[in-house]
């Protein structure tokens, strides 16, 4: 995932993001892009010289905005913004959330609608290359006036306050730039608000959880084609003729990956004539369970897409006509509810796995030795990884109450309807790890219960995901700590071998 990423008013990727984030991308300004900028924060010292009333700028914040600011004192006011906004609580947001959030906070000023001067957006742009990462704590934003608490945080640092980890060492935010090279950054008009006002701390958060949902939708698919096989289902629930009756796109997609993953089955091949009418709901309907979510979350990833690539904050100045106008592009309820739909989406490919674990490890259900283990009883075998599992997918009902119903008026009511869109994508980041676990088990679980079908071979996609796990986790004979494989297996889940080695054999999966 190596490449410079190139900020300018359009274009940003979810997968772009994703390398900037995690795997250090570095980033640059589009050249026309600084121009644009220039031109703004022109306009907006001009406006300034002029004694003009501009929210933000030379006036006070929220229901402070009658307050009128003397041009002494617009520099003062935007970094009394940053410290006043800086109120956050909890644990500090990880590493790859927090550049993720600069890079987009980077982006957004590149589109030239803020007060932000070119040396700003090449200050924050100059850390996330030289990996300073300011300490952002994790809770204190509505989500509505933007990130404002998350983003006071992050911009601390260019000023050389707050704290932020170099090296690292966790240190303050001015021996933070200068262990780099750098000085802080003198405030211009306007710059302050320009920081802190938009949906960056949400977007990040939510961009990375999405980027890692739209993975375990593949896994999900692998996972229930291996337990179909071993709990000895049909193929027929596949067939492209069911899904074009019924024309969901995420259903046809999820229903092609299976029928391809479990082409060439001797295992299903060798019970075509059985007795059993029809397979139970998590194995006949896991092509309309699956796509559901496949398609809630491609929705989402289209919004958060379109919120990477938009202005978000207030005022918006446009240099073309030589204006500024008042709005509430900063208001995070398209990217909250978004991500509320995504965690119903993450939360039913957990739940419909959790079944299809208990289904594997009941000998009611499965036909197979209890808990897929020999010597049950001197064994417990995965008992309790299905324990597990159900406590994973409880919690997920929990976590899946939507944050974007609920509003509490802040700033002495003026600003009295706020969408709790951080909150949605931190729960969104826990449902998808919880989710990440289940999947984790019933690969694990379907796996072991291949280990039984010696005499006959399963799908090539089922073969060649059940050749990665053996060949890290080997099968379970007697009893060991589950939690270890649990951990073997997320790690091959996430570097994306699964993935790759059935992809490998039956094609790219949708």
């Amino acid at each position: 995932m190596a490449g410079k990423v190139i900020l300018g008013k359009n274009g940003l990727t979810l997968e772009q993001l994703v390398r900037v984030a995690r795997h250090r991308a570095p980033v640059t300004l589009d050249p026309a892009a600084a121009r644009e900028i220039e031109k703004s924060a022109r306009l907006v010292a001009q406006w300034v010289a002029e004694g003009r009333t501009i929210y933000g700028i030379t006036t006070g914040f929220g229901v402070l905005s009658d307050v009128l600011i003397s041009k002494e004192d617009t520099r003062r006011l935007q970094e009394n913004l940053l410290r006043s906004h800086s109120a956050g609580v909890g644990n500090p947001m990880d590493s790859q959330a927090v550049r993720a959030m600069m890079t987009l906070r980077a982006k957004d000023l590149a589109r030239a609608n803020s007060s932000a001067r070119p040396e700003t957006v090449h200050r924050l742009i100059e850390m996330i290359n030289q990996d300073i990462v300011p300490v952002v704590p994790e809770q204190g934003s509505v989500g509505a006036s933007g990130d404002l608490c998350p983003m006071a945080h992050m911009a601390l640092v260019m000023i050389g306050q707050g704290r932020a980890v170099v090296d690292g060492r966790q240190v303050s935010g001015a021996e933070a730039l200068a262990a780099k090279g750098l000085k802080p950054l003198v405030l211009g008009s306007g710059e302050g608000l320009a920081l802190v006002n938009g949906t960056q701390a949400m977007t990040a958060i939510g961009a990375l959880a999405i980027w890692d949902a739209r993975a375990l939708v593949k896994l999900t698919d692998i996972a229930a084609a291996m337990s179909l096989e071993v709990l000895m289902g049909s193929r027929t629930e596949f067939d492209p003729r069911i899904q074009q009756a019924r024309p969901h796109r995420g259903q046809a997609l999820s229903a092609d990956n299976m029928l391809r993953i479990t082409g060439s089955s001797e295992i299903i091949s060798s019970h075509k004539d059985c007795s059993r009418i029809q397979d139970a709901y998590t194995l006949r309907c896991s092509p309309q369970v699956h796509g559901a979510s496949h398609d809630a979350i491609d929705y989402t990833t289209g919004v958060l897409e379109t919120e990477m690539n938009s202005s978000t904050g207030n005022p918006l100045i446009f240099s073309d006509c030589g204006q500024f106008l008042l709005g509430g592009n900063f208001h995070g309820q398209p990217v909250a509810l978004a991500l509320d739909f995504a965690a119903l989406a993450v939360a039913e490919l957990a739940n419909i796995s959790e079944r299809r674990i208990e289904r594997l490890v009941n000998p009611m259900l499965s036909g197979l030795p209890a808990f897929l283990v020999k010597d049950g009883g001197l064994n417990s075998g995965f008992m309790i990884a299905q324990y597990t599992a159900a406590a994973l997918v409880s919690e997920n009902k929990v976590l899946a109450h939507p944050a974007c119903v609920d509003s509490i008026p802040t700033s002495a009511n003026k600003e009295d309807h706020v969408s709790m869109g951080t909150i949605a994508a931190r729960k969104l980041r826990q449902m998808v790890a919880n989710t990440e676990n289940v999947i984790a088990i019933e690969l694990l679980c379907a796996a072991q219960a291949l280990d039984l079908f010696t005499n006959m071979k399963p799908g090539r996609g089922t073969l060649a995901a059940y050749r990665v796990i053996r060949s890290v986790i080997p099968h379970l004979d007697k009893d060991r700590v589950i939690a270890n494989d649990i951990e073997a297996i997320k790690k091959i889940m996430r570097d994306g071998s699964i993935i790759r080695a059935v992809e490998e054999t039956v094609g790219p999966l949708n």
